[in-house]
């Protein structure tokens, strides 16, 4: 892959892959900023099905009985910890609010990522130099 050409990512709930060990399956545990504060809770993976690894955190808050509810991407460098019902992220309550919003209908996809990248001060995965963090490993290698 050529710096800059950002791979197409899918839900690994839309997808052919799995997680090998239901248990380390981490979709529906409670996210958490460094202090502890609770941010909301794991609804999806996002996946490069080209590399098999995840890249994001589809992270769901807000809202009443699924009314509402918003989702934030958050990048799986940001993952710090992963317990048996929350994953802790090193980024405060402040920066996931406010991260970069996405619309499929009103944003170009690789500059969202870009921006993205940015907002949580992360190395881009696409570009050169990227090491994967050591939370998540691959589907099929969870944790």
């Amino acid at each position: 892959m050529e710096s800059g050409d950002v791979p197409v990512l899918t839900r690994i709930s839309d997808s052919d892959q799995a997680i090998s060990a239901p248990g380390e399956d981490i979709r529906g545990r409670k996210v958490t900023d460094r202090s502890g504060n609770e941010l909301g809770k794991v609804g999806d993976l996002l996946v490069d099905e080209e590399e098999h690894k995840v890249r994001f955190l589809l992270l769901e808050h807000g809202g009443f009985l699924g009314i509402g509810e918003k989702e934030s991407y958050v990048p799986v460098d940001a993952v710090a910890d992963v317990s048996e019902d929350r994953v802790r992220i090193d980024r405060t309550r402040e920066q996931v609010a406010g991260a970069p919003g996405y619309d499929p209908e009103l944003v170009d996809r690789d500059a969202f990522y870009d921006d993205l990248y940015r907002h949580y001060g992360y190395r881009p995965f696409w570009g050169p130099g990227y090491a994967y963090p050591p939370f998540p490993r691959q589907p099929g290698q969870l944790w």
